[in-house]
């Protein structure tokens, strides 16, 4: 029996130094079933890291425009890295830090700050857009809170009465006189109707997600920023994730927007519609946003019931009629089954998915979440002639669980 003991104490030994040596070595241990299993990440990071160098031909990872990548298992980040520079000017080193243009991966953010206000008890639901902005045409009377967080309301798009505006009086807005928020509700209220009934059929609304953001500014007393910073950043301690307003704050290792002219890239940083918030108007990095991560999957902001609207598929009519932004990276359209609030679900999947992207004038990003197998990834991009979405699909493969 003595030596029975001591075998199984010696064993234990032997368990206890292979262990620490693989957690020095930097390699993830599971326990299954009363073994060790041992599972390195270091050849798939390696694949990874070619793939991603790769795209960059000779030396131009010095001297060209790129991305930032993010990698997280099970709560653990896998892999972190930069590539290309944030500018042409400076040639500065993209890094976990750079502060990149979210675009429409804003409005996850909107979508949680407003659902902090309807916990707060604010705002509700079913609450009416002309019961936030009594001045709204009749139209507003049947749009919803909810109807604008998951796109069935049916706002006509603030970019197409621009371009009506536009037609009829000459040049209006430009990258250097921007349209601003106040401008964007102006031009819904003079409407007389919107392009469908609301709840009726699905379709992605920009003009939507600047209204949340607008209804989020009235409810709360302060601007859409403000919020960000005190509800949301702050706690959360993402300290360089904030709204953008030109002349008002600056942006700190700041990445500019490049586009390819005549195959040559050249800075495209801002649009006529840049300054609009609700809808795009965040910037953050890597580093915040892996914060941002950790606090939805540990439900810092809101609990696991508060929460489930966002993931929630929009409920429609049998047959209705549902229309993607033709931005929505090819990639990822076969994802696009349903959105919540400010994300785009694929639950129906082996792998289910909540994702975003994101595609404005310069920059490109996306995140998918894979909520079963506890992987995330986040592509940032200073350059819209790279497809953030494939290149997330491809950095999340070698860490989805087997089927």
């Amino acid at each position: 029996m003595r030596n029975i003991v001591v075998v199984i104490a010696i064993l234990a030994a032997i368990a206890g130094l292979v262990w620490l040596f693989y957690a020095f070595a930097g390699v993830d241990i599971y326990i299954h079933d009363h073994y060790f299993a041992i599972r390195s990440h270091a050849s798939e990071q390696e694949h990874l890291q070619k793939y991603f160098q790769s795209l960059f031909p000779g030396d131009s990872v010095n001297t060209a425009p790129g991305f930032a990548v993010l990698v997280k298992k099970d709560g653990k980040v896998v892999f972190k890295k930069g590539y290309g520079v944030r500018d042409l000017r400076t040639t500065t080193a993209i890094d976990a830090q750079t502060n990149f243009r979210l675009a429409s991966f804003t409005k996850q953010f909107t979508a949680m700050a407003m659902m902090l206000l309807v916990r707060d008890g604010k705002l509700r639901y079913d609450e009416s857009l002309t019961e936030i902005f009594p001045e709204f045409p009749a139209y507003g009377k049947t749009i919803t809170v909810r109807n604008l967080l998951n796109h069935t309301g049916g706002l006509p798009d603030y970019e197409d009465l621009m371009d009506a505006a536009e037609k009829t009086k000459g040049q209006i807005w430009s990258a250097e006189k921007q349209i601003q928020d106040a401008e964007v509700l102006q031009l819904l209220e003079k409407e007389s109707h919107g392009k469908f009934t609301p709840g009726t059929k699905w379709e992605y609304s920009n003009s939507g997600y600047v209204v949340l953001g607008l209804i989020v500014a009235k409810v709360y007393g302060k601007s859409f920023g403000e919020f960000l910073q005190e509800r949301i950043s702050s706690p959360l301690k993402m300290n360089h994730t904030l709204v953008f307003e030109k002349g008002k704050n600056e942006i700190t290792n700041r990445a500019y927007g490049h586009s390819k002219r005549e195959h040559i890239l050249v800075e495209t940083d801002q649009s006529s519609t840049s300054a609009t918030q609700g809808d795009g108007g965040i910037y953050s990095n890597l580093e915040d946003l892996s914060k941002w991560d950790e606090a939805l999957r540990d439900h810092t902001l809101l609990n696991e019931q508060e929460f489930l609207p966002a993931i929630t598929p929009a409920k429609l009519p049998p047959g209705a009629e549902a229309k993607l932004a033709e931005d929505v990276p090819d990639s990822l359209r076969g994802h696009a089954s349903a959105y919540g609030f400010g994300w785009f679900l694929n639950l129906q999947d082996p792998h289910p998915l909540m994702w975003h992207y994101g595609d404005t004038t310069g920059f490109k990003s996306a995140i998918l979440r894979y909520t079963r197998d506890n992987v995330t990834v986040i592509v940032l991009c200073n350059r819209t002639d790279l497809d953030s979405a494939a290149l997330a699909l491809r950095a999340a493969q070698p860490f989805l669980d087997a089927q």
